[in-house]
């Protein structure tokens, strides 16, 4: 099974090319557990919610991969729930640390912040993407994870995520 994450600091369209990822391609795709956490507990978090947040993730993650083809999409990963520990308690839980070296996804995605933001009420830091945005470079090289970075308005995206998956794919059938 190909597992591809999809990244990226607030509103630069994860769900939206997870879902048309997974339409393209006839599989499944793991949604943003944070969202469904904190739609039922409210938007006020601790560390202790992140780390349930990364167990229902890593839990929808696989439900996917039960139901997938050739190929998952995944709606952020690990390391968004680090990025934001990180930023919000200065540290991040052992245990999530852990899962994420051991996380193996076989591309991200890191989505640019090149679409305009879009207010939610789950969402903090309008006018820190950039910042952000160079977290999740810096985190990726650092990690040594895979990753390509999309941009562009929505089909410009879809295109340059279809052409990255269609080679690893093309790869995976070679090997």
């Amino acid at each position: 099974m190909v597992r591809v994450a999809i990244t990226g600091p607030e509103s630069t369209g994860k769900s939206t090319l997870s879902r048309q990822l997974a339409e393209h391609y006839g599989t499944a795709w793991a949604p943003e557990y944070a969202r469904v956490y904190l739609d039922a507990h409210g938007p006020a978090y601790t560390l202790a919610d992140l780390e349930e947040i990364a167990r229902g993730q890593l839990a929808a993650e696989e439900v996917a991969v039960a139901h997938a083809q050739r190929v998952v999409f995944v709606d952020t990963d690990l390391l968004v729930i680090k990025i934001w520990a990180e930023h919000a308690f200065g540290s991040c839980p052992a245990w999530i640390l852990q899962q994420l070296a051991q996380q193996r996804h076989d591309l991200t995605l890191l989505l640019n912040i090149d679409l305009p933001w879009e207010p939610d009420p789950l969402r903090e830091h309008p006018h820190m993407r950039d910042y952000f945005y160079k977290v999740y470079q810096q985190e990726l090289r650092k990690l040594g994870i895979p990753f390509a970075e999309v941009g562009g308005t929505g089909e410009q995206r879809l295109v340059q995520a279809c052409t990255l998956v269609d080679k690893l794919l093309a790869m995976q059938r070679e090997a």
